[in-house]
């Protein structure tokens, strides 16, 4: 079974990203959205625990683009039609509310 967890609150005002990855399987998914995509600013421990890890990471562009963040070429820049392929892919959805 694998997972899609999503993650839309800064990294920098809480530890959500990081106890998600604690959790996240070899065969689960994190979608970065909202304020999340603030993990992708270069140089910061968000970023380098992001980029450490071998994991599917995607990245809501809109959200990206609204935030001026760039994403990196190890993650994956999806729209909102993406997203719900995304959750119909994986066999559950976990909003990191």
């Amino acid at each position: 079974m694998s997972t899609l967890h999503v993650l839309s609150h800064s990294p920098f005002g809480d530890d959500r990203l990081s106890s998600c990855l604690r959790v996240i399987g070899t065969a689960d998914a994190l979608l970065l959205c909202g304020d999340a995509v603030y993990a992708l600013q270069s140089g910061t421990v968000p970023f380098t625990a992001l980029q450490s890890r071998q994991l599917q990471l995607f990245v809501l562009t809109e959200d990206a683009q609204a935030r001026a963040q760039q994403i990196p070429d190890w993650a994956e820049a999806i729209d909102y039609p993406a997203f719900v392929e995304l959750s119909i892919h994986h066999d559950k959805v976990n909003s990191w509310l």
